[in-house]
């Protein structure tokens, strides 16, 4: 009867909406924080990302959001802690350091190792100084939602001290992000054939002009 078919298109439309709703959240949370299938390229969107990280030996609450709110960010992932070229590059972003802030830039490091290495490497004098943050993603999460897979740990590897690094390595990649939370470069080691050293130089003078 009428009254029953009243009841059933109530349904359907209550269904409907939700189903809508949920589809459309899904893609909302697919843009702005799930896995990438490929590297994020110039002009897109950062994902922002809240995690554990440390400066100067102190871990605290690191938020992209809030440093964006500041202006332009550099986060540069690195395979690891106390290896070779991660080493030159956190000494050379020290040693440049005052340049970036000039520019209103914060510098932020990523990789996965735990956030006990991370207080010993970022107040380490020969390489952070305590002069720049490093963060933790030992699962390589945040990694993936700028397209970068998490390899696999080497059995064995030691790092430059000596103690065995037990996590995974995450592409040396780095992205220099606008105050509009943008992506305004990428270059990374793998394609792009860059060195250590030249992640920061070229990451400078992007900001510069920012």
């Amino acid at each position: 009867n009428a009254i029953n078919r009243s009841k059933q298109f109530a349904m359907f439309k209550k269904y409907y909406c939700l189903s809508f709703l949920i589809f459309s959240f899904s893609l909302l949370t697919i843009r702005s924080g799930f896995a990438q299938s490929k590297i994020l390229s110039t002009g897109a969107a950062a994902p922002v990302f809240a995690t554990q990280a440390s400066q100067a030996g102190s871990a605290f609450d690191f938020s992209l959001k809030k440093a964006l709110a500041r202006g332009p960010v550099v986060v540069y992932f690195y395979p690891s802690a106390y290896t070779g070229g991660c080493d030159i590059e956190a000494h050379t972003f020290a040693e440049m350091k005052d340049q970036f802030t000039a520019a209103g830039t914060t510098i932020i490091g990523v990789s996965a190792d735990d956030i006990q290495r991370l207080n010993s490497f970022s107040a380490d004098p020969d390489y952070c100084a305590g002069k720049f943050a490093v963060a933790s993603d030992p699962g390589g999460k945040i990694a993936a939602t700028y397209g970068l897979t998490l390899m696999p740990p080497k059995a064995g590897m030691k790092d430059v001290r000596g103690q065995e690094v037990t996590h995974g390595f995450i592409p040396r990649t780095t992205f220099v992000i606008d105050k509009k939370g943008k992506i305004a470069a990428v270059f990374s080691s793998e394609t792009d054939h860059i060195s250590p050293a030249a992640h920061v130089e070229k990451a400078l003078s992007i900001v510069k002009g920012l």
